[in-house]
Formats: structure tokens, sequence, C-alpha cells
């Protein structure tokens, strides 16, 4: 099940909407971003890697290429009853990665209003969002936590970055972000390296519906770089997505100069297109945090690093 044909959802501008492919491990329904889904394979043999992270069972080999299984079901700590079948092949922050899932049965198009942030159930909850349907609810995954714990070269992207000099983090200091993330472990991650690179002013919120709600609800009798000089957004959140909140953001005029960059695994060929068609200033692909330092203070001091 090849999902390139099911991807021009992406193309279309400011929709808020998005589809998923649904999958099962044992009796729960799961979900997946399309975006993220490079295809759907039968379960294929793996050859074992020593030392592995528990989560992983090898390596497959998909088109010549050797790519990482993760065994969801252990990973989600679930005991099914039968032998998965299937694996969903994905791409996701640039990196090529498998999950062995029981079963992948359609895809939904929904609207990210209709996306719920999960409900705070334990430090480990792997889910960052619920989709009620008639019958049943779907549970989005936080596939990109899954991989930063596999693959600790993301985590240690998401926390390096260049050193500053006294005069730069002070001028960083005065600078008011805000900044937009449903994944917990990522966003924390996010506003801690912000913040020990001298951005000592960041607002984080959960999903783009909560930071529209802030941004739309600043005092118009205020300057507005009291409050934000520059945006921060995922693309995927609940609620509202990054793309539906650049719309917004570029609609109003107070807004029209503010800054925004996406920070987002989802940063391909079509969606870099469409982050430009909305007037983004800048696109990184997570989890490349000292690009994002260096981008943001070259569209606010107009200071380009080396």
């Amino acid at each position: 099940m090849a999902v390139e044909e099911k991807k021009g959802i992406l193309l279309e501008t400011g929709t808020n909407e998005f589809e998923i492919v649904e999958f099962n491990i044992g009796d729960v329904h799961y979900g997946i971003n399309v975006a993220k889904v490079r295809e759907v394979i039968t379960r294929t043999p793996v050859t074992e890697m020593p030392q592995a992270h528990p989560y992983i069972d090898g390596l497959f080999t998909l088109r010549g290429k050797a790519i990482p299984l993760v065994n969801l079901p252990r990973c989600l700590n679930v005991q099914t009853p039968d032998e998965p079948k299937n694996i969903i092949v994905t791409e996701i922050n640039n990196y090529d990665i498998g999950f062995l899932v029981d079963s992948v049965s359609r895809i939904h198009r929904i609207s990210w209003k209709n996306m719920e942030p999960a409900p705070e159930v334990g430090d480990q909850s792997r889910v960052v969002g619920i989709i009620k349907m008639d019958e049943k609810i779907i549970l989005l995954l936080d596939f990109e936590t899954i991989i930063a714990e596999i693959n600790p070269e993301i985590n240690q992207k998401l926390t390096t970055f260049d050193d500053a000099t006294v005069d730069m983090k002070a001028k960083r200091s005065n600078i008011h972000v805000v900044c937009a993330e449903d994944s917990p472990l990522l966003r924390e991650l996010l506003v801690s390296t912000l913040h020990e690179s001298g951005y000592r002013f960041v607002r984080d919120f959960n999903n783009g519906q909560d930071a529209w709600n802030f941004l739309s609800n600043i005092d118009k009798d205020i300057p507005i770089e009291d409050e934000v000089r520059i945006i921060i957004s995922d693309i995927e959140m609940p609620q509202m997505d990054g793309h539906r909140l650049l719309k917004l953001v570029r609609e109003d005029q107070r807004y029209s100069d503010t800054p925004f960059i996406l920070f987002s695994s989802l940063i391909s060929e079509e969606m870099r297109r469409k982050g430009e068609q909305l007037g983004a200033n800048g696109q990184i692909s997570k989890p490349e945090i000292n690009q994002l330092i260096g981008l943001m203070d070259e569209l606010i001091f107009n200071i380009k690093h080396a």
C-alpha cells in the first residue's frame, strides 16, 4: 500500500485538515500522520543487531536499503494474541524507520479541531492526541519521542548549540518567544535549550489553538514586541496545526512582520513549498536546534553566524 497518492492534501493551504493511517495493536486503534508514512508492507524477515535498543527487532531490507524495525507492541508494553502482520515504513526527522504493527486498516481525513490533546495519565504516556470517531477512539502516538529514545543522536542535536558571547546572550535575553509544540518531551527539550542559549522569555503551548488564543488576545494598545518578537511552531499539532496558525498570524495586520519559523519533522519538499506560500520566514527540520537558534538570530538581529 503506497501512500504517495494520498498526500495531495498536504499541498492545500491552511485547511487545518490532515490524513492519518489507522492501524491496530491488539484491540486498540492507533494513528500516524500520512505525511510521515512512506508505505505499508507485509512483515518481512529481519536481521538481529547485537546490543540494539530493546525496542528494535533488527534490520529489514527495502529496495536495497537496510532499515531498523521497531517492535511497537513491545515499545507500548502490549501483549498481542496474534503475530503482527504489517510494517509501517516511515520517514521522520530525515530518519527512515519501520514500525511493526498488528494490522493496518484504512486512511481517514480529519480536521485538527477533532483531535484533542491527550489527557495526562502518566509521565511515560506516548499518546499526543485522541480522535473520537462514532464507534471508536483513535490514539495518535508520539513517534518523535519513540525515535528520540531509540536514537540518542536526535536528543543530542536538540540540546547542542554553538556557544554565544556574553553580549549575544544579553541581546537574546530581552526577546519574547512564542513556541507551539505538542510533544511533551520535545517541547521541554526545546524550551530548556532556548533558555540555555540566552532566550529566557519563552511562552510554550502544546497546540496551535492555544498559541493563537494567546496571540489574538494580546492587548492592542501595547507594542507587539513586548509580548512576542518571534514565533516557532511545529506543524503537526492537535486543535490547530502549524500551517493554520501561520495563516492566521499572516492575516492579522499586527503580525505581518513577526518572524515565524516552522520547526518540524515534516519538512519535505512539498511541505516546504506550502510553508513558503503561507509566509514562513524559515523552515528547519527537527532536531537541528543549532540551525534554529542561528536562524532566530538572523531574523531578529540580522546577525548571520559562520
